[in-house]
């Protein structure tokens, strides 16, 4: 698992969001079912979900690798969400937390670790992680914590 802590001497622990042994990771090979439809990996999902065209939607979904289904859904079609901006964190979310209650495993990892900060080390992604220089929107490890409390709420009621 390929997780470790800051070396600024925080206890904030960080991650590659591409990192297929990261288990939180959107290309871990965890498969959900969501939409009606079996996703392989989160990856597969956020990518798929970025099309109105549902042959589009099923290229991705079909997709041998996560890596495959990212480039898939990098490519931009006139099938492109037109609301994607606005929905994205939300699709994200859904994946990720969808993943978690499918494989139980993934939840207790998650809840055990704690308060941590959880942290998406990506150099060259300022939005879905910290960038270069540490000053990105870490969107993707904010939607990790929101999950995490999710589940910590779920567990306490």
């Amino acid at each position: 698992m390929a997780l470790f802590s800051g070396d600024n001497g925080e206890n904030d622990l960080y991650l590659s969001r591409t990192d297929p042994e990261n288990p939180f990771g959107t290309h871990g090979e965890f498969s959900f079912e969501l939409e009606g439809k079996v996703w392989p990996t989160v990856e597969h999902y956020f990518q798929g979900m970025k099309f109105t065209d549902e042959t589009r939607q099923e290229r991705v979904r079909a997709a041998a690798t996560p890596a495959l289904a990212r480039k898939l859904g990098r490519k931009r079609h006139k099938s492109l969400r037109r609301d994607w901006k606005q929905v994205r964190e939300t699709v994200m979310t859904r994946g990720v937390y969808t993943c978690c209650r499918t494989h139980p495993e993934l939840a207790e990892k998650l809840l055990s670790t704690g308060d941590q900060k959880i942290v998406d080390n990506s150099n060259f992604d300022y939005f879905w992680g910290c960038g270069r220089d540490r000053r990105g929107k870490n969107c993707f490890g904010q939607v990790l914590m929101n999950v995490r409390a999710k589940l910590r709420q779920e567990l306490a009621s």
